[in-house]
């Protein structure tokens, strides 16, 4: 870890993991290189009707991130990347939104430069409804032609989903994100709160998991089948 963060907030995160305080000389000896997990959170900007701000599905994503971080502890296998903040966004209350092929190019981009810095288990962390299917095709993309072991954990499969009609739980939604824009001492968000160490508490279990998975084969290069 680098001894001097600079004095800046560039997102809701844990400072150990975080990408952006590790100077190059720091990546070229990273130990473990092959067990290390590289998270890349995604998220849109909205107005979902719950009466906050458009990054609302970014204060709830790295809000659960780093507190799975935190939950991980500090041994170096785990690296959170700056959240990219453009995503598709079919509704009207979307903005910012990107067509789905410069999301795909954008998420293609950063995980080529992940790979080209010597990690391979590269996972998506997503908020956004409308970027699963690129997430999957992109990842998909990603393992065929650059060997990456991708994975992918959308914040909806932690019960907490912002698509507005799949049925999920809009009430804990909403009482999440109240707890996150109250001081951490107000036991006004003790339930929020509760919700979102619930929700960290699955991520890391998840991290783990991926972390601990053997390596791809032969370098991640698929077979292929000759016919006579």
């Amino acid at each position: 870890m680098s001894a001097d963060i600079p004095d800046i907030e560039l997102c809701e995160a844990d400072d150990a993991t975080f990408w952006p305080w590790f100077n190059w000389t720091e990546f070229a000896n990273w130990p473990h290189k092959p067990e290390t997990l590289v998270v890349i959170p995604i998220a849109g900007l909205a107005d979902w009707g719950l009466g906050h701000s458009l990054d609302a599905e970014e204060t709830v994503l790295m809000a659960v991130l780093k507190a799975a971080s935190l939950c991980l502890g500090h041994d170096k296998r785990l690296l959170v990347t700056p959240p990219i903040r453009f995503a598709v966004g079919p509704m009207d209350g979307c903005a910012f939104a990107i067509d789905p092929d410069v999301a795909c190019d954008l998420l293609e981009e950063v995980g080529v430069s992940i790979g080209n810095a010597g990690f391979t288990k590269v996972t998506f962390f997503n908020a956004s409804p409308w970027t699963e299917e690129v997430c999957k095709a992109v990842g998909r993309d990603l393992r065929i032609a650059h060997k990456l072991q991708m994975f992918c954990v959308h914040l909806s499969a932690l019960g907490l989903d912002f698509h507005p009609k799949r049925g999920g739980d809009r009430a804990a939604l909403k009482t999440a994100l109240g707890a996150l824009s109250l001081d951490p001492e107000d036991k006004d968000g003790a339930e929020g709160r509760t919700l979102v160490t619930r929700a960290a508490a699955r991520l890391a279990a998840l991290f783990l998991e991926m972390r601990n998975r053997a390596p791809l084969a032969n370098g991640g290069i698929l077979p292929t089948q000759t016919w006579p």
